[in-house]
């Protein structure tokens, strides 16, 4: 199986690149294996995959002019290319950069849901509702959700989840699924329970757990669940997908039982260090300024942490018990000690596995650039990620509250 290739990759790395950094370090499996086809909601609640639900796209605008874009602090392609020339003798790492392909497995569907657009030269998800991801669907951009998937486990000391859930739950639902291991990790530790994954893209593997089913669902158009359906709803790395984040809570509890729980888990896009070492104009401050740029190009936030999104929305929607945990993550083999370190090698790695993709749109939609001159910004980036000198870090939210009985 492709996870199975992934975990055999991830092995050699950490046993080769990562080594003394890393003293032991393990890959969640994905557990039984057993066909899945992706499936329609049942009578009442369906979602035909070949039908295109929803209105057009959030219309994008045109990008920033230079003038708008040096107001806003995002410094022109210039200065990148001015800099790849200044720093081109210094190429050398401190970790293997580099992860092999991990091949793509898909559920059967209707041949419309894998004509997906494509940008720039990634691909991204097919017109399901509203939906118009920022983050490509391709078999690259998979394998860095599957390391992130790891790098979260690690963040959270080896957990899935941090609400205090029972031992037995009936019903649980990811919404924005992804790859589909995080679900498929959940169904494992909860065999018992019927575990469905939501997402705009069939990019899900076929051999998965019997209690897990996937379904093609756009999260921004309104759930088709009856009242009072899941003990427990998760999201992840949402950030920029959600339109109306007051609805996204509104829904998950109508939809969630009295006495479930909702949680989820938010990287924000704003890189900072604790010792000045992030320097205003590096290539990890501008990371943060274009991505928050991007609202006003697409109208959805990427100020989750920082506009406490979370809190404020759970809350509205009538949730209590609300627990907010920020972590600080590094990213890079700079710390000293051992935990953060292999935290930050992690971060390095999943970042680096596809870089491009997680800045290929919203660059281009909001700088206008072209992927040569993304490609230019992402080796400075990448310079920077593998300078032990920056301390570069970023902040984990993972939120959950209870529905009240």
């Amino acid at each position: 199986m492709a996870h199975g290739i992934l975990t055999d990759v991830l092995a050699a790395y950490v046993a080769t690149a990562c080594v003394p950094y890393i003293e032991s370090a393990s890959i969640r499996g994905r557990g039984s294996q057993n066909p899945c086809i992706w499936e329609n909601r049942p009578s009442g609640h369906k979602r035909t995959a070949s039908v295109k639900r929803g209105g057009p796209p959030v219309p994008i605008s045109a990008p920033l002019t230079a003038e708008a874009a040096g107001n806003l602090g995002i410094l022109p392609v210039s200065h990148w290319q001015q800099a790849q020339e200044e720093d081109a003798a210094d190429d050398t790492d401190d970790t293997a950069s580099t992860i092999g392909s991990l091949l793509s497995s898909t559920a059967s569907l209707s041949q419309s849901i894998f004509e997906y657009r494509k940008i720039l030269g990634r691909t991204y998800n097919s017109n399901v509702g509203n939906a118009e991801a920022w983050q490509p669907n391709d078999a690259r951009h998979a394998e860095a959700m599957d390391i992130f998937h790891h790098l979260n486990t690690l963040i959270l000391s080896g957990k899935l989840y941090t609400a205090p859930l029972p031992k037995k739950i009936q019903k649980a639902v990811d919404i924005g699924t992804g790859t589909g291991i995080w679900a498929i990790d959940f169904a494992d530790e909860f065999p018992e329970a019927e575990v469905i994954g939501t997402d705009v893209s069939p990019i899900q593997p076929t051999w998965v757990p019997p209690n897990l089913k996937f379904e093609i669902d756009d999260l921004n158009l309104e759930w088709t669940w009856p009242n009072n359906t899941f003990d427990y709803i998760h999201s992840r790395s949402l950030i920029g997908v959600v339109e109306d984040w007051e609805g996204f809570y509104r829904q998950a509890f109508r939809c969630c039982k009295p006495g479930g729980y909702v949680e989820d888990v938010s990287n924000s896009v704003k890189a900072f260090s604790l010792d000045g070492t992030v320097k205003e104009g590096s290539a990890l401050d501008q990371w943060g300024k274009v991505f928050f740029e991007g609202r006003n190009k697409f109208g959805r936030t990427f100020k989750i942490v920082e506009d406490d999104i979370h809190r404020k929305c759970m809350e509205k929607a009538g949730f209590v018990d609300i627990v907010i945990n920020d972590i600080q993550v590094p990213v890079g083999a700079w710390p000293k000690d051992k935990t953060q370190q292999e935290l930050g090698i992690w971060a390095k790695m999943a970042l680096e596995s596809d870089l491009e993709g997680y800045v290929n749109y919203i660059w281009g939609v909001v700088l206008g650039w072209t992927p040569e001159e993304i490609s230019t910004y992402c080796a400075a980036f990448r310079r920077e990620l593998k300078n032990t000198r920056i301390h570069g870090m970023y902040t984990t939210r993972v939120s959950y509250a209870r529905k009240p009985e």
